[in-house]
């Protein structure tokens, strides 16, 4: 497995571990985005609009951000490292640090005046490295729940959709805003990173809707 995606898993997993323990309170309290600042705890810190993307309290959560940044995350900094050399490691964490602070930026401007809210998850980061796959792969099968499999390009529309529409609703405690904004800067760092590769992708899709 790539040493980076290798790293960002494990680094998951210790975070996650901790939050079992008897201080993981203080860690939520500490490392999770409080936009408002945590009720009887310290106030919004600057820094977790990034730690927050490290921190996971339910193992289910947990595995499918891992699981999605396996697979995916190992295909883009192989790709990046053949495209960008000994700096392609360095984009493909540039892509998912940023993404983690990007992605959650709308939720805390939203939720700002509400303190009970709170936010903590891979998603945003897993997100712009699916999408970021996307480009680069836009015809490959992406599969949900192994049994249902469809082209890449195919999946992201409805990704994109479902994301939508659930953050209109904000009637679960996903963040569903943080999936979509995810999504949005994997494809646009794609775009200023490496301009051709929406140019290729567009041609892959286009060369596939022909054939059909």
């Amino acid at each position: 497995m790539p040493p980076v995606s290798l790293g960002l898993l494990a680094a998951n997993l210790v975070v996650f571990l901790l939050l079992q323990g008897a201080s993981g309170d203080e860690l939520l309290a500490l490392f999770a985005l409080w936009p408002p600042g945590m009720p009887g705890g310290p106030g919004f810190q600057p820094w977790q609009l990034l730690t927050y993307g490290f921190m996971h309290v339910q193992t289910l959560h947990l595995f499918f951000n891992m699981f999605s940044l396996y697979f995916f995350g190992s295909s883009i900094e192989t790709i990046f490292s053949g495209i960008f050399g000994r700096a392609g490691n360095v984009y493909y964490v540039a892509l998912y640090l940023l993404a983690i602070v990007v992605s959650d930026l709308p939720s805390y401007f939203k939720h700002r005046k509400q303190p009970r809210y709170n936010s903590l998850g891979a998603s945003g980061g897993v997100a712009a490295v699916i999408f970021a796959f996307i480009v680069f792969a836009p015809l490959e099968s992406i599969c949900i729940y192994v049994a249902l499999c469809m082209p890449g390009i195919i999946f992201g529309v409805l990704y994109v959709a479902y994301s939508y529409y659930q953050g209109k609703r904000s009637g679960s405690n996903i963040n569903h805003d943080a999936h979509l904004y995810g999504a949005v800067f994997g494809i646009l760092f794609c775009a200023v990173v490496y301009p051709s590769s929406i140019v290729l992708c567009y041609e892959q899709v286009a060369q596939w809707f022909s054939n059909r």
